[in-house]
């Protein structure tokens, strides 16, 4: 399945990520996943989950750190430069106009009814990705099970996420690693 990825120019990889960062208001990964798998093919499914996951785990936003890492897997430091810069140029632009804006109209009624439209519409389309990423990754309990440890203690009992991460990241890479060398001996 490697073979049938593509390999982005410098030009692309700008571009790309620009209609990502035009595109996407309130949350853009959705956006991505469809422009980086599904439509121009650089990465599979397996990639862009690992890549989100490293994306989560480190500080910044997640689509911010994925495009350097994107960025710098296909051309260096000048492709993580490009991906970034070519990200955050559209929105930055619509971000300041919006708010010079949103400054002068924000008590009216029809202004206040767009922004819960657009949070429902970011919901929507969160969940739409995270269901159809899901779809593809390796079933497995003890996968399921630490899943449910991280939900449960961060959701639930409100333990520092940093903290969280520094227990399960390295066991959850002991038990990948562990299944990894299973199946090859297998």
């Amino acid at each position: 399945m490697k073979s049938t990825l593509i390999i982005p120019t410098r030009r692309q990889l700008f571009m790309g990520f620009f209609g990502i960062g035009l595109s996407g208001f309130g949350g853009v990964l959705p956006l991505a996943h469809r422009m980086l798998v599904q439509q121009r093919r650089w990465l599979d499914e397996e990639e862009f989950t690992e890549l989100l996951g490293l994306g989560q785990i480190l500080p910044g936003p997640n689509i911010v750190n994925m495009s350097i890492a994107i960025g710098a897997r296909f051309h260096g430091v000048a492709g993580a430069w490009l991906a970034v810069a070519g990200l955050m140029l559209a929105p930055l632009v619509i971000v300041l106009s919006m708010a010079m804006l949103y400054d002068h109209y924000q008590a009216l009624p029809h202004v206040q009814g767009a922004l819960h439209g657009l949070a429902s519409s970011a919901a929507g389309l969160l969940l739409a990705m995270a269901l159809r990423m899901g779809q593809k990754i390796e079933r497995h309990l003890l996968a399921w099970l630490l899943a449910a440890l991280t939900f449960i203690t961060v959701g639930v009992l409100r333990w520092p996420l940093l903290l969280v991460l520094l227990v399960l990241a390295p066991v959850s890479v002991l038990l990948a690693r562990r299944r990894l060398q299973a199946r090859e001996q297998a």
